[in-house]
C-alpha cells in the first residue's frame, strides 16, 4: 500500500541526516547562533508529495491512499497528532546563519539514499 496519510495535504517537515549533522555542528561552532534552530530541510512538502518522492525512489509506486478513519479508530487522537496532522516548519535561523543544506528538495535527497 504505503500511499499517503488521509488527503496528503498535510506538511510534512524534513531533512535529510547528513544535513542535520551538518547543522549540528554548525550550530555548536558558532557563537552567534543562539536560541532555537529548527533542523528542517528549506522545502517542507506535503503527505501527497513525500509519498509520491518516496515511491519514485523506491522505485514503488504508492497509488493506495490509507484513509483517515481507520487511522483515527487504531491510534485515536494520537492519529492526528502524528499522521494527519502538520507543520510547516521553516530552518530561519539556519538561514539567517549562512549555513548552505546539501539536500533542500525531497526528490533529489531520496534519490541520493536510495
Amino acid at each position: 500500500m504505503g500511499g499517503r496519510f488521509g488527503d496528503g495535504r498535510q506538511w510534512m517537515s524534513w531533512i535529510l541526516r547528513d544535513d542535520l549533522v551538518r547543522l549540528i555542528g554548525n550550530g555548536i561552532a558558532r557563537r552567534d547562533m543562539a536560541g532555537r534552530v529548527d533542523a528542517t530541510a528549506p522545502e517542507p512538502v506535503t503527505n501527497r508529495r513525500f509519498t509520491s518522492a518516496l515511491g519514485s525512489a523506491l522505485g514503488r509506486p504508492a497509488p493506495i491512499p490509507i484513509p483517515a478513519w481507520p487511522l483515527r479508530l487504531a491510534l485515536g487522537d494520537f492519529a492526528g497528532e502524528l499522521l494527519l496532522g502538520g507543520q510547516r516548519g521553516l530552518p530561519d535561523a539556519a538561514m539567517r546563519s549562512g549555513f548552505v543544506f546539501e539536500h533542500a528538495t525531497i526528490q533529489p535527497a531520496l534519490v541520493v539514499r536510495f
